[in-house]
């Protein structure tokens, strides 16, 4: 049985301890294009809307900033959601944006199989963001 689905694509909410700094990362650096900021549901802060393609990325700002962050680590830290990716067309050149910027890049431009190259970029909250090349 598989799922009937109302869009092609997924919505990742990523909650954050500086909205300034993750809107500096997500919306400046990294370029997603910023469409509203809203409510967080249920009160207590503002949910900044990005868009990734037809890929809402939801940045949520509380009023109290989470006591701790569980994500340290990248992909072989622990166990949950580790990292996300979004596939673009200039790894080099991005890559190179976010370091200019000021930002971790744990994983440098590699190939990880014929025609496909990444490179991981941690955010201000320690989130790995994979970037993907594919000119297979």
């Amino acid at each position: 049985m598989s799922i009937e689905l109302g869009k092609a694509s997924i919505d990742i909410g990523i909650v954050v301890r500086d909205g300034d700094a993750a809107m500096k990362f997500y919306r400046d650096t990294l370029g997603l294009e910023h469409v509203a900021d809203t409510p967080f549901p249920g009160g207590g802060g503002t949910m900044h809307r990005l868009m990734c393609g037809t890929t809402l990325v939801k940045i949520v700002e509380r009023d109290e900033a989470p006591e701790k962050a569980d994500n340290t680590g990248g992909p072989y830290g622990a166990s949950g959601i580790r990292y996300w990716t979004i596939t673009i067309k200039d790894l080099d050149g991005m890559t190179e944006k976010f370091r200019a910027a000021g930002y971790n890049v744990p994983v440098e431009p590699k190939e990880v199989r014929p025609g496909v190259r990444i490179s991981m970029i941690e955010d201000p909250d320690g989130n790995w963001l994979e970037l993907l090349e594919d000119k297979s």
